[in-house]
């Protein structure tokens, strides 16, 4: 039986952010320093103690077993941008860098769920041979919040929010305009990078300097590929074949598959709120894994 994610939550405070990067050319991105806030860090089991009381398939137990990390990030409402690595082991050079992200959207649970069980099988089976970087949930504020949404506490859809250097400055802003009619669940934000959340990745991107990155959604039951090269993207992976949707401006898979010429596999499972089966999200891993192996 595929496990249902979604339970009740606690309610995030409503707080709003000042942005905390600004484009200073098409080329060049200037990061500032974040405004920090003068509320006391919340802990890490806090965090895991809120996402086991929103997702079924998360026992607070597990979360707190993985000792996450503090990012040095947080959201619009303060919660800890958190990370775990499983770094390189011993003399072993790892074949490559794999930044591992879930929970962009905060109403795509699975999306979530899934990497948390990933980062079970890494528990018992990491190896060495790529050194990987997971943030399970990127969007804390949309996720735990009573009635989780697909946009930030601003409002802002993450996924949409990133530069688009060679579109201009307001590239994704006249898209939203014209093309989705406004939308407020597809509103990039005032300017790119206006988030923190979306800092706290770009920041990531260009410090851990990953060789692909996997980005975690749901509900359209696909595998997307954005890079220089679209003819290394995956036929399938598990039970999800390949269906290229395009880049958008202000996407990641825009501004670190075609800008960056960093690979971005997308993976879109099949529902939001339902859980893959074990034997679904085992051999999506293993499948990823060994298009990793073959591709990097």
């Amino acid at each position: 039986m595929a496990a249902l994610v979604l339970m009740s939550s606690h309610a995030g405070a409503q707080e709003t952010a000042t942005p905390v990067v600004s484009i200073a050319s098409l080329e060049a991105v200037t990061v500032e320093a974040p405004m920090v806030s003068a509320r006391a860090l919340e802990s890490v089991a806090s965090v895991c103690k809120r996402i086991s009381d929103k997702l079924a398939s998360v026992a607070y137990q597990e979360c707190v077993e993985l000792q996450l990390q503090y990012s040095g990030h947080r959201s619009v409402e303060d919660i800890p941008l958190l990370i775990k690595e499983y770094p390189p082991l011993g003399r072993r050079q790892p074949q490559a860098r794999i930044l591992l992200v879930g929970g962009t959207h905060g109403d795509e649970l699975a999306a979530i769920s899934i990497v948390f069980k990933w980062m079970q099988t890494l528990e018992k089976h990491h190896s060495g041979l790529f050194h990987w970087r997971i943030n399970p949930l990127m969007n804390p504020d949309g996720a735990l919040r009573n009635k989780h949404s697909r946009t930030n506490a601003n409002g802002v859809d993450l996924n949409r929010n990133f530069a688009t250097p060679d579109s201009g400055v307001d590239a994704a802003l006249e898209y939203w305009r014209v093309k989705t009619k406004q939308s407020a669940r597809r509103y990039p934000g005032p300017f790119p990078l206006s988030e923190p959340e979306t800092t706290w990745l770009f920041q990531e991107i260009r410090d851990f300097k990953p060789d692909v990155i996997i980005a975690v959604h749901a509900p359209y039951s696909l595998v997307d590929y954005d890079a220089p090269d679209r003819r290394n993207a995956p036929r399938k992976l598990g039970h999800l074949y390949k269906n290229l949707m395009g880049t958008y401006p202000g996407s990641l898979g825009n501004y670190a598959g075609v800008h960056l010429g960093v690979p971005v596999v997308t993976l879109e499972l099949p529902h939001a709120g339902i859980m893959p089966t074990n034997s679904q999200i085992n051999r999506l891993w293993t499948d990823l894994v060994r298009w990793l192996v073959r591709n990097t």
